[in-house]
C-alpha cells in the first residue's frame, strides 16, 4: 500500500525489509590520515558503493515494490539526470517488469547508458523542468505506467531513511549527520532516521551555491523554486520537494552552501585518502563538514557519499 502520509517508524522498519534483497548495506569507512588532518572523526556512509552507484537504489526499490500488481504489469516511469533513472531501470528489471525514463539532453553519458544497459526506454528532453514534465505525463498517458518521483514521494522517502539508519546503527555517539539536499528525498529520509533511531542526532544539510533554493527556502520559511542552477554537482540542481520541506522546517539543526572549487577540493581529499570515486553531488556534505571542522574538533561526525557515478574522463581534479 502507497505511503500518503509522513513515514513512521514502523513505515521505514517496513521499507528495510521490502527492499533487503535490491540493496546492499553499504558501508562506513574513516581515514586516520584525514581524522588527524580535520581535528574530527569522520564516518563517512559509502552509499558510491550501493548499486547502481548512489542511494537512489533505496527509495526507488521501495516505491515500486509497494505498487499494486496491476500497476507493475503497466510498468513504471520517471524523470531524472541519472542515479534516480538508473535505480527505477535497474529495480524494473529485476522485477521483470518495464522501465520508461524521461532524461534531459544534457544528462551525463555513463549514466544514459547505464540505464539503457538495465533495459528501460530512455526519451530525451529539453533541460528544464517543465519540459521533464511535459515529456514524463506524454510517457504515462502512452503507456499507463506509474509515475515514481525521485524525490517527492513519501515510498522513496521511506526507503532512502534506510541509508542514515544503517549508518547510526553501524557508528556510535556521532554528534552530527552532514547530507546533501537536492530535491530532498535522501534529507527527509535522514531526519526521520535521526528522529526515530538516532536520539534525535543533528542533522545538517549541505548544498552547492549556485543551487541553494534549500537554504534560500529554509531562511524564508516558505518554499522557493531552484532556477537556472549552476553547479558542477549536477545531481543537486534540482527544486526541493514539497513533501521534504516540512520536514526540513521541523528538523534540520543547519544548512552549508559551498562552493565548486570547496567540492572538488573535497572530492580530492575523498580519492586520495579514502581510494573512493564519488561525483561531486556525493562530495557536498564533506565540503560542508570541512567547512564548519571548528564546531566539530574532536567529534565523532556522520557525512553520507550519497553516490559515485562520474565519468573518470572529465574527473574535476
Amino acid at each position: 500500500m502507497l505511503l500518503q502520509e509522513i513515514p513512521k517508524k514502523e513505515d521505514i522498519l517496513a521499507a528495510e525489509k521490502r527492499i533487503h534483497d535490491y540493496v546492499h548495506r553499504t558501508p562506513v569507512f574513516t581515514s586516520n590520515q584525514l581524522n588527524e588532518m580535520l581535528g574530527v572523526n569522520v564516518y563517512f556512509k559509502c552509499e558510491n558503493l550501493q548499486k547502481v552507484g548512489a542511494f537512489k537504489m533505496r527509495g526507488a526499490s521501495n516505491a515500486i515494490l509497494s505498487l499494486s500488481k496491476a500497476q507493475l504489469k503497466r510498468g513504471v516511469a520517471t524523470h531524472s539526470s541519472g542515479n534516480h533513472a538508473q535505480a527505477v531501470a535497474l529495480t524494473a528489471k529485476l522485477a521483470k517488469i518495464p522501465a520508461y525514463i524521461v532524461m534531459p539532453q544534457n544528462a551525463p553519458e555513463v549514466k544514459v547508458e547505464a540505464v539503457r544497459r538495465y533495459g528501460a526506454e530512455v526519451i530525451y528532453c529539453e533541460s528544464n523542468l517543465k519540459a521533464r514534465e511535459d515529456a514524463l505525463n506524454e510517457v504515462v498517458k502512452r503507456t499507463g505506467a506509474t509515475f515514481i518521483h525521485p524525490y517527492d514521494n513519501y515510498d522513496v522517502i521511506a526507503g532512502q531513511a534506510t541509508c542514515a539508519k544503517e549508518m547510526i546503527e553501524d557508528t556510535d555517539h556521532l554528534k552530527a549527520i552532514f547530507a546533501p539536499i537536492g530535491g530532498g528525498g535522501l534529507m527527509a529520509g535522514t531526519l526521520l532516521s535521526s528522529q526515530y533511531f538516532g536520539n534525535k542526532i543533528p542533522v545538517i544539510g549541505a548544498e552547492p551555491t549556485g543551487a541553494d533554493d534549500a537554504y534560500r527556502s529554509w531562511k524564508a520559511g516558505e518554499l522557493i523554486p531552484m532556477e537556472n542552477p549552476d553547479t558542477i554537482a549536477d545531481g543537486l540542481r534540482t527544486s526541493l520537494g514539497k513533501r521534504n520541506f516540512p520536514l526540513i522546517k521541523k528538523y534540520i539543526k543547519d544548512i552549508i552552501t559551498v562552493s565548486d572549487d570547496e567540492i572538488i577540493e573535497a572530492m580530492r581529499l575523498i580519492f586520495n585518502y579514502l581510494k573512493l570515486v564519488v561525483e561531486p553531488s556525493g562530495a557536498v556534505p564533506f565540503a560542508a563538514m570541512i567547512k564548519t571542522k571548528e564546531r566539530y574538533k574532536g567529534k565523532k561526525v556522520g557525512v553520507i557519499l550519497c553516490g559515485g557515478n562520474i565519468d573518470l574522463k572529465k574527473l574535476p581534479f
